[in-house]
């Protein structure tokens, strides 16, 4: 199975629900992640050109190995509607073998 830190979880937030949908399943289908979910809305609290700002907004929060993080990161960067979105990944310090073995499964080239 590996280790597992080979295991993230990547978040990005998007301004709609059907943005947010839109990169899940494109990373999905391109096999960049196992799966996601999109979540929200949720309130946002956060800095922009210099000056506090509030929003809606849905989190996107997709698994993926670290060997496949890099083009995850280069797909949302991609196709995200903003111009500098948030990407962060964290590893992901437990799990269920046979969950994370699928997970790998998943997002090997098909």
């Amino acid at each position: 199975m590996g280790r597992v830190d080979d295991f993230l979880q990547v978040s990005t937030a998007t301004e709609t629900r059907d943005a947010g949908v839109r990169l899940a399943e494109g990373a999905v289908a391109a096999r960049l992640a196992a799966s996601a979910q999109v979540l929200g809305p949720a309130t946002s609290v956060f800095w922009h050109l210099g000056e506090q700002g509030t929003g809606e907004e849905w989190q996107v929060l997709l698994v993926t190995t670290a060997a496949r993080y890099a083009e995850l990161e280069r797909f949302l960067l991609t196709e995200h509607p903003w111009q500098n979105p948030q990407v962060v990944a964290v590893p992901i310090v437990g799990g269920a073998k046979d969950y994370l073995e699928w997970l790998r499964r998943s997002v090997q080239d098909a």
